[in-house]
C-alpha cells in the first residue's frame, strides 16, 4: 500500500470562548474539530486524520509567523502534543515540516515555464566510479548487545547489514551506513513509531536499504556495514537535539566494535566479521541519510573532538557521504572532506538544509578540507533508500515528494523526475566517488565533485551539478565577512524579516538552501550574500572584499552563482581590479536556472569558473571583482568567490576546541531583575569564537552574543537576565543555541535554560450576566481571575444534572453543541449532562475576565423551565470548584 501525507482543508482555527453582552447575540466560532487542534492550560495538540509518516524534517507548531515548538508525534502518528505551548491567538495556528503546511492543502503550483527541461549532460569524467569492482561479495548480519544513551528511556539496538569483498587481501578500508529517521514497526498497513515493536508489529528493516551502494563499494574492496537506528527514531522527540548525539553514540559503538574485531577481539567478533577481511579503522567513510546525516557529521566531530567523558577513538574518519541531511545544529565537521547530495524533489527536507555541510566550513578552520554539494535534479528524498520505497520495501513506503497536485517537474512521469532505480544507482555512484577520492586518494574523480562540469556516466540518466569550497581555493570574496558592493549589487542577509536586507523575500517559501534559517534565529547576524538585480543590459555590478585578497598561485577564478529557476542564458562578463586600479577582464560565463516550481529549494548556486591572467593585474593585491550582467532586467546571488587551483591538498584535521552547552535551571523570584552566567564548556586548547543565542525572556526573539574563546579556557559564561514576578506562569524554558564562527567546533548545539514557577495560580469566580432567558435567549455569565498571568489559565467545565428538568440537546444551538462536543450528535434528544460536551475558557497572558455563554434555540413545544448547570474546576489547587447555573424558560425572546 502507498502512503501519503494527508492534508487537510484550509480552515480557521477559532477561539473556544466568544465574549458577550447581555443583549447581544454572541459571535458563532467556526467549528475547530476538523482541524484537529485541543487546547489546554498546559498543552496543545493537533490530530491529523491520518498518519503522517515520520521524516527528517521537523514537525512544527506555529502561531502565524512565531514558532511555538516542535510537538511529541503519538506511536501511531497521527496526533501531535507541545507542552505549555503559551498560544497568544489561536486563528493562526499551523503545522509546519521544512516550511511546507501539513495542516491544509497546498495550492496548485503555477504553470512552469516551458524550460524546466533536465540540464544538457556534462561531459564525461575521465573514471567512472559507479562501474563495479573486481571482488566477488558476500551479505550477512549481526547484532550484538545494545547500548545505552543518557535521555533514551530504551536500549539502542546494535543491529548491522554487512557488505564484504571475498578474498580481498590485506586490512579493507571500512564505510559505515547509517539511516534517517523513519516508521520504526508496521503491522500491515499500519506504521508505528514506537521501539522495541509491540506485538504482532514487525521491526522496519532500514538498514537494509543501501544494499546497491553496499555490493559496489564491497566489489571495489570496502567493508561495509549498515546500523540500524530505530531505537533513536522512536525516541529523538525528547532529545532536544532531535537525536545527532545519540546517532553520534551508535556510529562510534559501532565502529569500537570493529576496532576490537580488527584487533584481539577477532575471534569472538560476529561469524560475518570473521567472513570478511580485516578492516582498517584508520580508513573510515561515514554515510548518512537525512538525520542520519547529520548524525554521521556528529560522528566525525565526536571523533576528532571527543566530548569529556569519551572513550579513546581508535578510528580515523577520512570522509563524510550524507544524503539529503538535516543540519539542525549548523554545526558541521569543518576539517573532515565531505560530499552532500541534496535531492531536487526532497519532499522531507525540501528546504535543503544540507547545503550548510559546505557553507558553514567556510572560515570556521583551515579550510583545506573538500565540501561538496551535489544538487540531483528530479531525485527525492525517499528513494535513495529501497526501504523507503513503494514496490521495493518490506514495511510501507511513500514517495515523500507529494503529488497531487501535479508538479511539472517532480512527479512521476515529467521528465525531469528520475525513477526508484534511477535514482539509486545515481546515489550509489557518487557514494562510491566520494570513497575513492577520500579514502582511496585517487584524484580522477575530483572534477565529478568540486565543480569542474564533469559527469560519471553510471549515474545516467540523473543530472548531478556540482560546486565546493576548501580544497585548493583561496577565498576572494566570502560575503559572511565585510564586503561592500556597488552598482546593480547589494551586501544582503540571508536570514532577516526586513525585505530591504534581505536577500530573497522573507516571505517566499523557498528562500534558497544557501539561506536556511539556523533554529529558531531570525534575524540572524553574521551571514550574508551579494543580490544583484539589473533593470538594463550592462548595469554592473562591483563587489569589494575588506581588504586586498592575494589569489597568486590560483588558476582560476571560481564564483558560486544562482540565478532564478527556469531562466536560461544568464550571461555574465568578469572582471576584477587590483590595488593600483589595474582591472583584467576575465572572461564571460553563463548559467541556466534550475528546472523548478514553486514547491521546489532551486536557488541553488551553481559553480563558474574563468581563468586568471598571469599579467597585467597583481594577482597579490586583487581588491574588486565586476560582474555585468547581459540581457536585459533580471536578478541574481552571488554566495562566494573564490581563487582555485587544480589538486586536493591533504585536510589536515585538528582537534579544535569543542563547545557544547548544557542545561542550566534558575529560580525565578517576585521581583527585580538579575544577571546569571548560562555555562557553555570548552574542552581542548586554542583560541576561537562562537555566537550564542538565548531566547528572550517570554517572548520568542533571541538576544546574540559573539563570545570569544581564549587559549586554556575551560568555561565561558554567558550572561542571562531573568526578571522576577509574582505573576503566575508555566516553568518557563527557554532555548539557548550557540554555532561556531571561527577556530572552533560545537557539539551539544542546545539546550535550555529553566525557570521554575513559584507563583500560585490565580482563583476563579463567577458572576451571571445573563442567567434566565427565554428560549432563543443566550444564558451569559462573567468569569474572573484574581489576577493576571503570565500564561494561559485555562478553565474548563462540565455539564452536570441540576435541580429540576434539565436543558437537553436539542434545546441549545447545533452548531455551539458541536463546537464543544468531539463526535456527537444532538439526535436523539438527551440530557446535556449524560454528553461528554465542555465549556473550555481561555484566559490569555494578562487577561482576568471572559465571558461564558451557552446558546438556546424555539421550540414548539410548551415545556416548564428547563435549568442547566456547569461546573467549572478552579485553577487554584483545593480551591473549591465554581458552579454556572442558569434558566431557559418557555417562549421566544422578549415575548415574541
Amino acid at each position: 500500500m502507498r502512503w501519503t501525507t494527508l492534508l487537510l482543508p484550509a480552515v480557521v482555527v477559532a477561539a473556544l470562548t466568544t465574549p458577550v453582552t447581555a443583549t447581544a447575540q454572541p459571535r458563532p466560532a467556526p467549528d475547530p474539530s476538523p482541524q484537529g487542534w485541543t487546547i489546554t492550560d498546559t498543552r496543545l495538540t493537533w490530530t491529523a486524520p491520518a498518519p503522517i509518516p515520520p521524516g527528517g524534517a521537523a514537525i512544527e507548531f506555529w502561531d502565524g509567523d512565531r514558532l511555538l515548538g516542535v510537538p511529541r508525534p503519538s506511536t501511531d502518528l497521527r496526533t501531535y502534543t507541545l507542552d505549555a505551548a503559551g498560544v497568544v491567538d489561536d486563528d493562526e495556528l499551523q503545522v509546519r515540516a521544512s516550511d511546507r503546511r501539513l495542516d491544509v492543502e497546498e495550492p496548485p503550483p503555477p504553470p512552469t515555464a516551458a524550460t524546466a527541461a533536465p540540464p544538457a549532460p556534462l561531459p564525461a569524467g575521465d573514471t567512472d566510479p559507479g562501474r563495479p569492482g573486481r571482488f566477488a561479495t558476500r551479505t550477512g548480519e549481526y547484532e550484538v548487545d545494545p547500548i545505552t544513551v543518557p535521555g533514551y528511556p530504551v536500549p539502542l539496538e546494535m543491529r548491522a547489514v554487512v557488505v564484504a569483498p571475498t578474498d580481498a587481501p590485506g586490512r579493507r578500508p571500512l564505510a559505515l551506513f547509517l539511516h534517517g529517521r523513519h516508521i520504526t514497526c508496521y503491522n500491515g498497513v499500519e506504521m508505528l513509531l514506537e521501539w522495541p515493536c509491540p506485538a504482532p508489529a514487525k521491526p522496519v528493516p532500514s538498514h537494509r536499504g543501501y544494499l546497491q551502494a553496499q555490493r559496489l563499494l564491497a566489489s571495489q574492496g570496502y567493508v561495509t556495514v549498515s546500523v540500524s537506528a530505530n531505537a533513536v527514531n522512536a525516541h529523538d522527540t525528547l532529545d532536544v537535539e532531535s537525536g545527532a548525539g545519540a546517532r553520534s553514540a551508535l556510529v562510534r559503538a559501532h565502529l569500537a566494535r570493529w576496532a576490537d574485531w580488527a584487533g584481539a577481539g577477532r575471534g569472538a567478533a560476529p561469524e560475518v566479521v570473521r567472513a570478511a577481511p580485516v578492516a582498517d579503522l584508520g580508513e573510515v567513510l561515514l554515510v548518512g541519510h537525512s538525520r542520519g546525516g547529520e548524525g554521521v557529521n556528529r560522528a566525525a566531530l565526536d571523533s576528532l573532538s571527543p566530548a569529556p567523558g569519551d572513550g579513546p577513538v581508535r578510528w580515523g574518519i577520512r570522509g563524510t557521504l550524507l544524503i539529503g541531511p538535516t543540519i539542525f545544529g549548523h554545526n558541521p565537521a569543518p576539517d573532515v572532506p565531505s560530499v552532500t547530495i541534496l535531492p531536487g524533489c526532497d519532499g522531507d527536507v525540501s528546504d535543503l538544509q544540507g547545503q550548510l555541510f559546505v557553507d558553514a566550513t567556510r572560515g570556521v578552520s583551515r579550510g583545506t578540507a573538500l565540501h561538496s554539494a551535489l544538487y540531483f535534479v528530479g531525485a527525492n528524498h525517499n528513494y535513495f533508500n529501497t526501504e523507503w520505497t513503494p514496490g521495493q520495501a518490506e514495511a510501507p513506503a511513500s514517495d515523500d515528494f507529494r503529488t497531487p497536485p501535479a508538479d511539472a517537474v517532480c512527479s512521476p512521469g515529467t521528465a525531469t523526475r528520475l525513477t526508484a532505480e534511477q535514482q539509486q544507482t545515481a546515489g550509489a555512484t557518487y557514494i562510491a566517488a566520494a570513497a575513492r577520492l577520500f579514502v582511496a586518494g585517487d584524484r580522477r574523480v575530483l572534477p565529478l565533485l568540486d565543480g569542474s562540469g564533469a559527469r560519471a556516466p553510471s549515474a545516467d540518466p540523473a543530472r548531478v551539478l556540482a560546486h565546493a569550497v576548501g580544497g585548493a581555493r583561496s577565498p576572494f570574496v566570502v560575503p559572511d565577512e565585510v564586503t561592500a558592493a556597488g552598482g546593480s549589487a547589494r551586501v544582503c542577509a540571508q536570514v532577516s524579516t526586513d525585505p530591504a536586507a534581505a536577500c530573497v523575500d522573507p516571505a517566499a517559501t523557498r528562500p534558497s538552501p544557501h539561506f536556511t534559517r539556523f533554529n529558531r534565529v531570525v534575524p540572524e547576524p553574521g551571514r550574508f550574500a551579494v543580490a544583484l538585480g539589473w533593470t538594463a543590459d550592462g548595469q554592473a555590478a562591483t563587489v569589494r572584499p575588506g581588504a586586498p585578497v592575494s589569489l597568486a598561485g590560483s588558476r582560476h577564478l571560481a564564483l558560486r552563482l544562482a540565478v532564478p529557476p527556469n531562466t536560461t542564458g544568464n550571461r555574465f562578463d568578469v572582471a576584477v581590479t587590483d590595488s593600483a586600479g589595474r582591472r583584467a577582464q576575465l572572461g564571460s560565463v553563463t548559467l541556466d536556472g534550475l528546472p523548478a516550481t514553486e514547491r521546489l529549494s532551486a536557488r541553488w548556486a551553481q559553480e563558474v569558473r574563468v581563468p586568471l591572467p598571469t599579467r597585467g593585474v597583481d594577482l597579490r593585491r586583487v581588491a574588486e571583482l565586476e560582474l555585468v550582467p547581459h540581457g536585459g532586467a533580471g536578478q541574481a546571488w552571488l554566495i562566494d568567490a573564490h581563487g582555485w587551483a587544480p589538486g586536493l591538498p591533504d585536510p589536515r584535521p585538528v582537534a579544535l576546541p569543542r563547545v557544547d552547552v548544557g542545561p542550566l535551571t534558575v529560580e525565578e523570584g517576585d521581583s527585580g531583575t538579575r544577571t546569571v552566567g548560562f555555562p557553555v564548556s570548552v574542552t581542548g586548547d586554542g583560541a576561537g569564537s562562537v555566537r550564542v543565542f538565548v531566547q528572550d525572556q517570554g517572548a520568542t526573539t533571541y538576544t546574540g552574543r559573539l563570545v570569544v574563546i581564549e587559549p586554556g579556557q575551560h568555561r565561558v559564561e554567558v550572561p542571562v537576565q531573568v526578571t522576577g514576578n509574582t505573576r503566575w506562569s508555566f516553568d518557563t524554558r527557554r532555548t539557548v543555541l550557540v554555532k561556531t564562527v571561527r577556530g572552533a567546533v560545537v557539539g551539544h548545539y542546545t539546550d535550555r535554560l529553566t525557570t521554575p514557577n513559584d507563583d500560585p495560580p490565580p482563583t476563579l469566580t463567577a458572576t451571571p450576566v445573563t442567567d434566565e432567558v427565554p428560549e432563543g435567549g443566550t444564558l451569559v455569565w462573567r468569569l474572573t481571575i484574581s489576577s493576571p498571568a503570565d500564561s494561559n489559565v485555562t478553565v474548563r467545565g462540565l455539564p452536570v444534572a441540576p435541580d429540576g428538568t434539565e436543558l437537553s440537546t436539542t434545546d441549545v444551538d447545533e452548531t455551539w453543541f458541536r463546537q464543544r462536543v468531539s463526535r456527537e450528535d444532538p439526535l436523539p434528544s438527551r440530557p446535556l449532562s449524560t454528553t461528554g460536551l465542555q465549556l473550555v475558557t481561555i484566559f490569555l497572558p494578562g487577561e482576568v475576565t471572559k465571558e461564558q455563554f451557552v446558546r438556546t434555540v424555539v421550540d414548539a413545544e410548551a415545556e416548564p423551565v428547563e435549568r442547566v448547570r456547569f461546573d467549572l474546576a478552579n485553577p487554584a489547587p483545593g480551591a473549591p470548584g465554581v458552579p454556572l447555573v442558569g434558566a431557559v424558560v418557555d417562549g421566544p425572546p422578549d415575548g415574541r
